[in-house]
């Protein structure tokens, strides 16, 4: 019996000296985020920290594309019913690497595409996102008061299958913020 347990505590030792722990991505943390009026619309100021995995930068680097997406809920509240979906926004950003010219390739919303030769420089779109329009003037009342919810995310829906399924189960994959709440009066400007 002693025997027994003398292999057990030799194994179980064992395998804690060739346990390490494996670097995650943690998640996305949002340092500001508000909404400002302008002439045009009401646009997203917003700030994201966060840092990908040793295994996010190898898929990445080894031609697979990464997309990020910023989420912008904006809900009218109402005492009688659930509060009214006003307006739902989002603007994805595509990552990817060039093997040949050893440069990161940025787009938004598969337009505006620009190369970069330093992947914090390419996720600096993702982690300072332009000033978008997320509402027209005209689809928010003047003077109402708003409920904003704001998230950014991994959007591993867009990977390829394989990678979808690996997402599944490795923590590595759920990158992604919290939502932030916050209220806003829309005004005339």
């Amino acid at each position: 019996m002693a025997r027994i347990v003398h292999c057990l505590l030799l194994l179980l030792f064992s395998c804690l000296l060739c346990w390490q722990p494996q670097a995650h991505a943690g998640s996305i943390d949002i340092s500001y985020a508000r909404i400002e009026s302008s002439d045009d619309g009401y646009r997203l100021a917003a700030s994201f920290n966060f840092e990908l995995s040793r295994d996010l930068e190898n898929t990445l680097t080894s031609g697979i594309p990464l997309y990020f997406t910023t989420e912008v809920e904006i809900t009218h509240p109402r005492w009688y019913w659930f509060d009214e979906k006003t307006i739902v926004s989002d603007q994805t950003v595509r990552i990817s690497y060039n093997v040949l010219t050893r440069q990161y390739r940025a787009s938004v919303n598969g337009s505006f595409s620009q190369n970069y030769k330093d992947l914090d420089d390419a996720l600096a779109l993702v982690r300072h996102p332009s000033r978008w329009i997320i509402a027209e003037k005209s689809s928010l009342s003047h003077g109402a008061i708003y409920n904003v919810a704001i998230r950014s995310r991994l959007d591993t829906s867009q990977l390829p299958k394989p990678l979808q399924f690996n997402a599944l189960n490795n923590s590595d994959w759920r990158l992604a913020s919290e939502w932030k709440r916050m209220t806003f009066k829309a005004d005339d400007k």
